[in-house]
């Protein structure tokens, strides 16, 4: 089979292809196990593109010339550090949440988590490596929130009664409400940017006493299902506190 092979171009050619073939499909299978390894890496890095896109939306108004900010530069009101969830729960009256980060990583309380499908929570407590994250699916939370197409706003809070549908509270009866509607954070606090996707609107009814609609808004995040978050500062959120403190003293 050597000299055979040696010696005549056909056969030597078929070897060649079959040997190729074959180192191909080692290699094939080497690389794919190899991507496999290395996929937490890679969501790693993922993790740090979607950030820095974040900030980069967030930290620019013009749409139509955003410049390349970055979250270390002066000019950028908001900072966002990636974290993943290690411990959630959903079935309580008060649910919290528990992130990766904490003291050492800038982590403090008051600041907004997200994922890449909306708002989380707002962190509570720190330790120096940990922080507990008050989840939306907490009867303690209330947040600002918005129709997007409108900006109607009022509070967004939770009846305990599903976690895939929270209520949005206070929108006065002018607002023009429709189903499938979505809704936003509404930037009037120092937290969390305006425009943050919350979810949708699956029912409504009016409080006739009131004169408001309670929303019933369908997450966009499944809460039962969190890993990868994202928690955002806002730079200029002390001296917006401080003015607001001074104005109502």
């Amino acid at each position: 089979m050597f000299f055979t092979i040696q010696t005549h171009s056909y056969h030597k050619s078929k070897f060649v292809n079959s040997a190729n073939f074959l180192s191909g499909g080692i290699y094939g299978s080497v690389n794919d196990v190899s991507e496999y390894f290395n996929l937490k890496s890679q969501n790693q890095l993922l993790q740090e593109e979607n950030n820095y896109l974040r900030s980069l939306v967030y930290n620019t108004t013009d749409t139509l010339a955003k410049p390349f900010l970055d979250t270390i530069q002066s000019g950028a009101t908001y900072k966002f550090t990636p974290a993943i969830v290690i411990k959630n729960s959903y079935s309580a009256t008060n649910n919290m949440l528990t992130i990766n980060k904490g003291a050492r990583d800038s982590i403090k309380q008051d600041l907004g988590v997200i994922t890449s499908k909306g708002i989380l929570g707002i962190v509570d407590n720190t330790s120096n490596k940990y922080a507990t994250v008050i989840s939306i699916l907490n009867t303690k939370s209330r947040i600002s929130a918005q129709l997007k197409k409108t900006n109607h706003f009022g509070s967004l809070v939770w009846d305990t009664k599903s976690p895939n549908i929270i209520q949005l509270q206070e929108i006065q009866k002018i607002a023009p409400v429709k189903k499938g509607d979505t809704i936003v954070t509404s930037g009037l606090s120092s937290i969390f940017p305006k425009n943050i996707p919350i979810g949708t609107v699956q029912s409504f009814n009016l409080d006739v006493a009131e004169n408001y609609y309670i929303i019933n808004v369908k997450l966009f995040n499944d809460m039962t299902n969190i890993e990868h978050v994202y928690v955002i500062e806002n730079k200029d959120a002390s001296e917006i506190n401080s003015l607001l403190n001074a104005t109502n003293e």
